[in-house]
């Protein structure tokens, strides 16, 4: 949307408004990319992730430590050397529909994510048998003991969202749009304008934690602010002329660029808030031709440098990214360099070309699908895209909008019926702190993320990683994880960055972490 047409919207709707909703506050805030998919079950779209942590709560959330505490859970008690586990759900907690939540309705939620979550289906295969005993407690009962638990339910991407239990019943592979959650804010579904607007108010029925400071996902989520509207300006000139103007407050992923520009601007503040930042990467469909061979996946190390495709996402700024990135996040406890020489090595495309030859690639299509509104995968994917056709792939580059991409993504079938080889994607670092939660590293196949990497090495690894107990051993079987990585490459790494966010001044209370809107003010 052009600035003269998004100010014609914005004047639009501010005279139909009623005189009440004007006087409200409101944050008008700029995502990454349009709304495609509501369901944060359905779709791991960090888009989703961010509408779904202002509709839902979780049972445990994450502090800036990134350590699990209650949330809507008031607390539990572990049984029987670890194998039971009673939760406890604490007073005052209501749906967007009036409807207390119960027990039941936690049950219903964590048995759909877990049928597609990759660390959900540990904690599935885990479970004898989970149930409600009570409106208030939900109880597990394992196999074995799962020390993880609480972290599970407190991831904080793919994370498990509590709905209703009518909901809670859809297929985890059907989208579920009706937005019913227990969280601070509410959907607006009769707001939305698809490509351009979706709107949130704060849910009056909602009860915080009563104790506890505000960090991350974890304690008392305050809403101070009473109605929050997502304004999609894929143009980045529109964006930051908007964010100068004060027509908009908060810009989540500002370009490059423009970062000298907003932070001369005395009313604008550019900070990195999201402490894990995010890790890039090309990915590949393994389950069709010719990436269903770990020989011609392989061939391409060679070919990429974390370099140049730092460069091409955030420019020269080098305190923003690495490009010394494996398959866990940079400096936390489970990063290694074990292999990385593989990345940091002289570049070839004739060494490419050469391993190609001998893998027996035979000139097969390779549909490439990009999402030009989400400028850093557009920069990686123009560079990619380079070096594949360099090396004499026969690309298919097919570009479209984020709300185009995403479900497509889902598609599991030949490229004739709408499947795909290769799109570039990036997660968010602190998924990539563990095996534990890890999901695309994983070698789950079809039950794994996009992409689908089957792996028994690295699942055996992983198996061994949950039951070690001490930190030398899951190091070492970290390293262990990363070497056999390069050798199937469920992905190419292509480097680790910080995105700034960019927003007004007046916005304060921001926590740590990736979007969230409880705890903020606007002055």
């Amino acid at each position: 949307m052009k600035r003269r047409a998004f100010l014609a919207t914005a004047a639009a709707t501010s005279l139909s408004a009623p005189v009440a909703a004007q006087q409200r506050s409101t944050v008008r805030f700029v995502p990454q990319a349009d709304l495609a998919l509501l369901d944060p079950v359905f779709t791991t779209g960090l888009v989703t992730r961010n509408h779904g942590f202002l509709v839902f709560d979780q049972l445990y959330g994450l502090d800036d430590d990134f350590m699990p505490q209650p949330q809507m859970v008031e607390g539990h008690v572990v049984e029987n050397d670890g194998r039971t586990w009673k939760l406890t759900l604490r007073d005052g907690l209501r749906f967007h529909d009036g409807t207390p939540v119960l027990a039941r309705d936690v049950v219903a939620s964590i048995d759909r994510w877990t049928r597609t979550d990759a660390l959900g289906q540990n904690l599935r295969a885990a479970t004898e048998e989970l149930s409600a005993v009570s409106d208030k407690v939900v109880q597990f009962r394992l196999k074995k003991p799962f020390p993880l638990l609480p972290a599970a339910l407190a991831k904080p991407s793919a994370f498990c969202p509590v709905m209703p239990e009518r909901l809670a019943s859809t297929p985890a592979n059907v989208q579920v749009t009706e937005m019913v959650g227990s969280g601070p804010f509410r959907y607006l579904a009769g707001e939305r304008v698809a490509g351009s607007r979706n709107v949130y108010e704060k849910f009056a029925g909602y009860v915080p934690r009563p104790s506890g400071t505000p960090s991350f996902a974890a304690g008392p989520k305050l809403a101070y602010i009473d109605r929050v509207e997502w304004v999609t300006l894929p143009d980045a000139a529109t964006a930051a002329a908007a964010l100068q103007a004060g027509e908009v407050d908060w810009w989540e992923q500002p370009q490059p660029d423009l970062l000298p520009l907003l932070r001369r601007h005395r009313d604008i503040r550019v900070e990195a808030k999201e402490r894990g930042g995010l890790m890039g990467m090309i990915r590949f469909n393994h389950l069709l031709p010719p990436f269903d061979n770990a020989a011609v996946r392989r061939a391409f190390l060679a070919g990429v440098s974390q370099t140049e495709n730092m460069q091409a996402v955030m420019g020269e700024e080098r305190s923003l990214w690495n490009d010394r990135c494996g398959f866990f996040l940079p400096g936390s406890p489970m990063a290694t360099n074990a292999g990385l020489e593989v990345m940091t090595g002289p570049r070839s495309l004739e060494k490419v070309k050469r391993d190609l030859d001998a893998a027996g690639y035979k000139g097969e299509r390779v549909v490439f699908v990009v999402p030009t509104d989400l400028p850093a995968l557009n920069a990686m994917s123009q560079l990619a895209a380079d070096m594949f056709r360099k090396v004499g792939i026969n690309l298919d580059y097919q570009a479209m909008d984020w709300g185009t991409v995403l479900p497509r993504l889902n598609n599991r079938e030949g490229i004739e019926r709408g499947g795909w080889n290769l799109w570039c994607n990036y997660i968010p670092g602190i998924i990539a702190t563990s095996p534990a939660t890890q999901s695309y590293v994983r070698g789950l196949g079809r039950n794994g993320p996009f992409g689908w990497p089957e792996s028994a090495r690295i699942e055996a690894l992983r198996d061994q990683f949950m039951d070690a107990d001490s930190l030398a051993d899951q190091q070492r079987l970290s390293r262990e994880i990363q070497m056999q990585a390069w050798q199937d490459v469920p992905y190419i790494p292509t480097g680790a960055w910080m995105q700034p966010f960019a927003f007004r001044r007046n916005i304060t209370g921001m926590l740590n972490g990736f979007p969230l809107f409880h705890n903020i003010r606007k002055g």
